[in-house]
């Protein structure tokens, strides 16, 4: 249990950022899974507009330390490769 009053102070930090933390990785993962669905569906406008949105948003994910930014660009890598093997079906 915290003792001192920046222990206390640091407590409620945490739980302020983890929450924060917790909604941009939420958010995030939303936006994988409309580009996820739409390549399901072999809809390839709609997966690249989808694509387009989660960019940015997976980006700011590495920007607020959410993510690593490796990982990140791997999974923009092999999504846009999907999207490109809907055309040669």
């Amino acid at each position: 249990m915290a003792n001192t009053a920046s222990a206390r102070k640091r407590i409620r930090q945490t739980e302020v950022r983890t929450a924060r933390n917790v909604a941009r990785r939420s958010r995030v993962r939303t936006f994988v899974k409309k580009v996820e669905t739409a390549i399901a569906a072999g809809d390839k406008e709609l997966a690249v507009s989808a694509l387009r949105a989660a960019q940015p948003e997976m980006q700011r994910a590495v920007g607020k330390g959410i993510a690593h930014a490796n990982t990140v660009s791997r999974k923009i890598s092999r999504l846009s490769a999907r999207i490109k093997a809907i055309a040669g079906k």
